[in-house]
Parts: structure tokens; C-alpha cells; sequence
């Protein structure tokens, strides 16, 4: 499909420049803390007025390794941390299954007794049951009420979310906004009679979750601290469940998380104009989407690690939300 083949979104122009690490090599948890330590001095300051870090993995599909956060990962992150914060830290996620299955199936337990010295525990917002409510759309833009995990809009933690390179099957990419904003919407416990999910009140409709997800993104934006996204092995074709494996062996982060999936993007071959909640979150001032305005860090050149990703097979089905409203 040609990347002109609809017409893009309108930007209005967001002027604060943003700061980008792009790392590559053969190691993911040395990969993931290069990429933390090359913006260090993005990171920090806000760090340290901080009473504790809250680590966003993504744990969507709790039994297929290559769409969820790996363990080494997480060891990237915590070895970033070790000499930079004291205090508590708590690894947390509200899969759209059972999250503590992700916690256990990919072995982050074994991450946490490495790190005994430190204070690290685990949290499922589900569990945890303290929700905000929030409005967005559904198929026929009628506002409806979703429960978006209170943790999330904590002012004392440092929210840092761990995401991936991955194609979808509804938004194009999947990267850090997504990681942290899906992160939010809650659904009940299996003991619990009465059944809801409000992840699934996003998907409304190809048009409807771009407007969803920026909707929620712009309420989450003043309680986000920094990102970084593993893309040492990606997920290209039906993600974000059931892809296929991209040895793209690399390392994005920043305290900008548009800005990180705006690389994100261009190292997978997207065109950035195919993702809508993202134009959407620059639209908003939300962070930098124009490539020109990144300060690129990590002394790897885009051309050296960029390779075209396969997209969804219903990608053109996808990029509907470009065109204008089908008249009835």
C-alpha cells in the first residue's frame, strides 16, 4: 500500500523539541539500560522527586512471550535504577486475562529474588480495585464511562513503562502510549458474580480507539516519567497477539513517550501517518510527532536499524479513520 494512499491527518505543530535514545546490539537487558542511561539527564530530575517507581510492563498476552515484556527487560530497567533510586519500586500491569499468569509464565519472579536487596513487588491494578472514571466514545460516539486504575494517576510515582515493537490489529503499532494507556482500563475478578471489562468499551471501532486512546492518553499525560521500548525482537504481521518474530535487536527511550513511538514507528517502516492516536496525542501537545524536532541519542543511524515490518492483513480496513464519516 502507498504510503500516500490517504490523505494524513492535520498536525498542529507541537514546538518543544524532544530527546530520543535509539541503542542497537546483540544483548536486550544491555540494550534496554544503554537506552535508559543515554537520557539520564532527561530522566532524572524527575526521578528523584519521586517516592517510588511504578514499572509498566506489557503483559497482554500472558502465555506468548513475544507480545509481553521480557524478564530481561526488566533487568535492564532495575540495573538502570540500582544507582539512581532508593526507594520502592512495583512491577504493574492489568492484562486483559489474569495478570499474575504473565507474572509467573515469563518469570519475573526470578527478576524480583535477584533483586532482594532492593524493595520490588508485584501489583495487579485489578486487584488493587482503585479506579478513576473516564469518558470516551463508543461506535456511535455516544460518551460512555470507563474505570482507568487510580495507580496511574498517582503524583508520588515515577511511572515507567517497559513496551515493544509491535504491528496491530486495530491502530497499525502498538508502542509506548498504548503500553500505558491499556494499561488503565480495568475488568472484574474471576470470584467476582458480576462480569465487566472495560478494556474492551475501547474497541469500538477502527476510528473509535484511535479517539479512545488519545482521549485517555491526554487524562495520563501529566503522570507519565519516562518509557523505554525493547525492540529486540518485535512483532510484525497479527499482533499483538499472534505475530511473527523481527530480529530488530534495538532499544528506544524517553521521558517523551509520542516522541518514542514516533522512532518506534519509523524503525518498523510505518508510515507515522497511519497511526492516528498518536497524531492525535501531538495534536494535543501531548509530545513531538515531527521527526525533525527529535535530538536523536545512542550514535545509531535510523537508516542502520529500520526494516519494514509486515502490518496487519486488515490494515487498509485500519486506516479508515483517515478518511470522512460513511454518510448513512
Amino acid at each position: 500500500m502507498a504510503a500516500g494512499a490517504l490523505p494524513a491527518a492535520s498536525q498542529i505543530p507541537y514546538g518543544q523539541r524532544a530527546v530520543v535514545s535509539l541503542v542497537q546490539g546483540e544483548d536486550r537487558r544491555k540494550n534496554v539500560y544503554n537506552a535508559l542511561v543515554a537520557v539520564d539527564d532527561q530522566i532524572r530530575p524527575a526521578l528523584k522527586r519521586k517516592k517510588y517507581v511504578l514499572i509498566k510492563p506489557n503483559t497482554v498476552a500472558v502465555n506468548f512471550q513475544l507480545g509481553s515484556t521480557h524478564a530481561d527487560a526488566l533487568r535492564g530497567i532495575l540495573d538502570y535504577l540500582e544507582d539512581r533510586f532508593r526507594g520502592p519500586i512495583v512491577i504493574a500491569d492489568s492484562s486483559k486475562d489474569a495478570t499474575r499468569d504473565a507474572y509467573e509464565n515469563f518469570h519475573y519472579g526470578r527478576v524480583i529474588a535477584e533483586y532482594r536487596r532492593r524493595n520490588v513487588r508485584f501489583l495487579d491494578f485489578n486487584e488493587e480495585a482503585k479506579y478513576v472514571v473516564q469518558e470516551i466514545v463508543d461506535r456511535n460516539l455516544h460518551l460512555i464511562p470507563v474505570r482507568l486504575a487510580a495507580r496511574l494517576f498517582d503524583p508520588d510515582a515515577f511511572i515507567l513503562g517497559s513496551a515493544l515493537l509491535k504491528a496491530h490489529d486495530n491502530v497499525v503499532a502498538t508502542l509506548s502510549v498504548k503500553n500505558l494507556v491499556m494499561a488503565a482500563p480495568l475488568h472484574s475478578l474471576p470470584q467476582e458474580t458480576a462480569r465487566w471489562h472495560d478494556k474492551s468499551r475501547y474497541h469500538q471501532g477502527y476510528r473509535q480507539i484511535q479517539m479512545n486512546l488519545a482521549i485517555t492518553a491526554r487524562r495520563m499525560r501529566p503522570y507519565w516519567g519516562a518509557t523505554v521500548i525493547d525492540g529486540f525482537e518485535g512483532m510484525e504481521g497479527e499482533g499483538p497477539l499472534k505475530g511473527a518474530p523481527v530480529a530488530s535487536r534495538i532499544a528506544i527511550a524517553s521521558t517523551d513517550l509520542v516522541a518514542a513511538d514516533r522512532i518506534g514507528v519509523e524503525a518498523m517502516g510505518v508510515n507515522p501517518e497511519w497511526v492516528g492516536y498518536l497524531q492525535y496525542c501531538c495534536d494535543a501537545g501531548l509530545g513531538q510527532y515531527d521527526a525533525s524536532r527529535i535530538d536523536l541519542r545512542g550514535g545509531v543511524p535510523m537508516a542502520a536499524v529500520r526494516k519494514e515490518y509486515k502490518l496487519h492483513p486488515r490494515v487498509k480496513q485500519q486506516l479508515e479513520w483517515m478518511g470522512p464519516l460513511p454518510r448513512a
